[in-house]
């Protein structure tokens, strides 16, 4: 694998600090900009075209959901892993339909989350384990 290119989009920075943390065991991943809102994730997928954009569900502004069906305008090559404290399974059906590759639950990120950003970048679906047992995806998508 090569180098991934991170935008990291969550308004709470410790946890931020703490995805930081938890990608530094993975020496592929560089986050190469952060935004704390919907607008600002934006604006900032838009100059950086990352290949990944790790994004939060609760955000100012505009929520996740709206940032990651306008991003296949502004970021289209960025693939998108929603990192959330949204747990419920009805939830994940909807963010995969909209293009994300995974839906890793905040309180799954320190055994999910490496993983899930390999998982995408090898071009797979990823949706954490809490969520094993339900139909969260189309049939034809290879997941792990």
């Amino acid at each position: 694998m090569s180098t991934v290119r991170i935008l990291l989009v969550d308004d709470f920075a410790p946890f931020r600090s703490y995805v930081r943390s938890v990608l530094a065991e993975c020496p592929e991943c560089e986050i190469v900009g952060e935004a704390t809102d919907g607008l600002e994730a934006l604006q900032k997928a838009g100059e950086l075209q990352p290949d990944l954009i790790l994004l939060d569900i609760s955000l100012p502004k505009i929520n996740g959901i709206q940032v990651a069906k306008q991003l296949r305008t502004v970021a289209p090559a960025s693939s998108v892993l929603f990192l959330t404290a949204h747990n419920s399974p009805e939830m994940v059906p909807l963010a995969l339909s909209i293009g994300a590759r995974g839906y890793v639950s905040k309180c799954s990120a320190a055994r999910d989350l490496v993983r899930a950003v390999k998982a995408v970048c090898l071009g797979m679906q990823f949706v954490s384990k809490r969520f094993a047992g339900w139909d969260l995806s189309d049939p034809t998508e290879p997941q792990t």
